[in-house]
């Protein structure tokens, strides 16, 4: 017979949320401003409340209360008392049921119903009105979990930064196309752990899987209205549960498994993490969680009038880093993922939000200094987006040392070289060695995550066939997205049957694959683009759970996309067996034997390039040469020819030395070999990369 749940004891304030210990539950949630929290249980379809209690205890502003007799598979939620004082920054109201920032798992659904706002929407005092409506019918719920999985001999893979090579992917969008997975296996976590998947990307040979958002979000009601979806999933409901509609069977206990097939393969696995904001909006949004608990605490409000939210992260509203329990909400999230899911690493969204003091952005923040210190994160990889749309908020290079950032020059630099833009020589150069001019003074090339294309904007095919923006799917007649792609459709906006743009569109897309290989740093591939993955130019996708995210496994098999994962598959394989392609430090031009230095920059001539030479505008042309000795002597060579003119040019090569052909981007099936001659013949808008060895002197 189940124990009576009729007492809450006084309990402990930590840890925060709920935790079993095998006798009952302990609850604890952080409030400064509530004058009392009230704990509601419910039965087990999450529609009839069963208990209500206050916490009898509050400590150091956490509040508490120990549950004798309860156990995993509790469903509760909280109520907050307090002042509705808007203008003071405060919205309490009881009458809003809402979920523990620290659930585990969630119950029931989010119906979306007026109901849920702390105010009276349709109100001409608009949010300085207050509900008195019970929220509890339309709320999502949480649930007392256990944490139990055999993990056993599973170990973490401990890539070594510059051996990464990362490969940013959608749970949903992977999986969901893919044949030969069951229905209910596509788009899901247990899609991702399928063997199919590990295969394709073993045979990639990539290292590392980003995953966008698994966090469990909220479907925002403005989208749904539309009959859209927010796919991407940056709109965070809970920080410590897993989004449950990835899940085919038990959320936790199936992403789990995922992760220990992708460590049993030798690949890590890395979440995109969205700390800066949460789904509440601004003050005109929902009262779901943190708005109820103590919305002056969590968010960070307007100093000389505190009704309205900042709103630095253009979701309407920005949460508090330079509140202590803020602070903690992240860490202690972040470290339940890295020790009960063993994550790998995570990405920060608008990770300059995370680095904001009262007086703007800090890198040696009160977030950024715990992430630095924490023993538990100290051995996962940390990358960041270096950017809000605050004041001051591009932070780019500006992260303290252990963080890796999302390098967009080095993703704009790229496009425009290969687009056939004036005056890039000196940029593309800085890019390829490694972006020293951003990261150079402290740490190392691996800093910069390179990429040419990602989830916000255009994929790589889409880079060779539009130039335009073509997001009217979103419904928001096209204003959306980036403006400039910093594209070019090779002369028909779209799809085409010309064999000549097919082919240069092909040439050019290999062209920035080969450059994003052969930079120093870190290279990350947008899922899909090794196989021609296009969203019919739609650079703002975030809405389309549908055909125009998933990857088309079934087109992949074309003799194209067949042609190109081969490629891209080469490609990897190169930087991995030469590791001239992969140097962990910066070059800074030092001699290696006489005549010869470990990193030289010339033209199609052959001749190194003085100062007028890098201040030709028109210059289309550009060799770069690592050296490096081996312990036997012998000196290792890479050069990599780049020619985004035109026309197709002779490039000189040094005399007596013996070259080898790795790969190029005109001629993707031609062999590795020697190369005859003293030129080599490169096409226009290609990259190829040549090796040579010199005997020691």
């Amino acid at each position: 017979m189940a124990r009576q749940l009729d007492r809450l004891d006084p309990g402990q304030p930590y840890p925060l949320g709920a935790t079993w210990d095998g006798l009952g539950v302990n609850f604890a949630v952080f409030s400064s401003n509530a004058s009392a929290i009230e704990l509601c249980l419910f039965d087990s379809t999450t529609r009839h409340q069963t208990a209500r209690f206050h916490l009898p205890e509050c400590t150091d502003e956490i509040w508490h209360g120990y549950l004798p007799g309860a156990s995993p598979g509790l469903i509760y939620g909280f109520r907050a008392h307090g002042p509705y004082e808007p203008a003071a920054g405060h919205r309490f109201n009881p009458n809003k049921l809402l979920l523990d920032p620290y659930a585990k798992a969630l119950a029931g659904k989010l119906r979306w119903s007026d109901s849920l706002f702390g105010y009276r929407t349709h109100s001409q005092n608009a949010d300085l009105s207050f509900d008195r409506r019970d929220s509890a019918s339309a709320m999502i719920k949480a649930v007392v979990v256990t944490d139990d999985f055999a993990w056993r001999d599973d170990e973490r893979p401990s890539i070594p930064w510059a051996d990464t090579i990362i490969y940013e992917a959608h749970v949903k969008g992977l999986t969901k196309l893919l044949s030969g997975l069951g229905e209910d296996e596509r788009g899901t976590y247990a899609g991702l752990g399928n063997s199919a998947v590990i295969d394709h990307l073993r045979r990639l040979g990539v290292t590392t899987i980003e995953l966008l958002p698994v966090h469990a979000f909220l479907q925002d009601r403005m989208l749904l209205d539309k009959n859209l979806r927010n796919y991407w999933g940056y709109n965070t409901l809970s920080y410590f549960s897993p989004e449950s509609s990835y899940a085919a069977g038990n959320v936790a206990t199936e992403l789990r498994t995922a992760i220990r097939r992708l460590h049993a393969a030798g690949l890590e696995v890395i979440l995109d993490v969205v700390y800066n904001h949460t789904c509440e909006g601004s003050e005109l949004g929902p009262t779901l969680s943190w708005r109820g608990f103590d919305n002056a605490s969590y968010y960070r409000l307007v100093d000389d009038n505190r009704r309205h939210h900042v709103n630095d992260t253009g979701t309407g509203n920005t949460l508090n880093f330079a509140h202590p329990r803020v602070v903690q909400m992240a860490m202690d999230s972040l470290r339940y993922f890295a020790e009960s899911f063993h994550v790998d690493g995570f990405r920060f969204d608008l990770g300059a939000t995370l680095g904001r003091e009262p007086h703007g952005f800090d890198p040696g923040s009160g977030f950024f200094d715990a992430l630095r210190q924490d023993p538990t994160l100290q051995s996962v990889k940390i990358i960041s987006e270096p950017w809000d749309i605050g004041p001051g908020g591009y932070q780019l290079g500006n992260h303290p040392p252990g963080f890796c950032e999302w390098n967009d020059r080095y993703r704009d630099t790229v496009r425009r070289y290969w687009r056939g833009d004036a005056g890039q020589r000196p940029e593309i150069a800085r890019r390829l060695s490694g972006s020293d001019d951003i990261f150079g003074t402290k740490r190392r090339p691996t800093a910069s995550i390179n990429y040419v294309a990602s989830h916000d904007g255009a994929t790589l095919a889409d880079l060779t066939m539009y130039e335009g923006k073509h997001n009217d799917a979103n419904g928001e007649d096209n204003r959306d997205g980036a403006g400039d792609n910093l594209s070019n459709n090779w002369g028909v906006e779209g799809p085409t049957d010309d064999p000549d743009i097919i082919r240069l569109r092909d040439r050019v897309a290999r062209s920035m694959l080969v450059t994003l290989f052969v930079s120093l740093g870190t290279p990350m591939l947008l899922a899909g683009d090794e196989c021609g993955r296009t969203q019919q130019g739609n650079n703002n996708a975030y809405c389309q759970d549908n055909e125009i995210s998933w990857i088309d496994w079934s087109a992949a098999r074309n003799e194209r996309s067949r042609s190109l994962i081969e490629f891209t598959s080469r490609l990897v394989a190169l930087r991995n067996e030469h590791p001239l392609l992969r140097v962990p430090t910066y070059l800074r031009a030092e001699e290696v034997v006489d005549g010869v230095r470990d990193l030289e920059w010339l033209d199609e001539r052959g001749v190194v390039l003085a100062a007028d030479d890098w201040s030709n505008g028109d210059a289309r042309a550009l060799v770069m040469r690592r050296a490096a000795r081996r312990e036997n002597g012998t000196v290792d060579v890479i050069a990599v020819l780049l020619n985004a003119s035109d026309r197709q040019l002779d490039f000189a090569l040094t005399d007596g030395w013996q070259w080898g052909l790795l790969v190029d981007s005109a001629c993707p099936s031609r062999a590795a070999g020697p190369v005859d001659g003293s030129t080599y013949v490169l096409a226009d808008r290609s990259c190829a990369i040549l090796t040579a060895t010199l005997a020691s002197p």
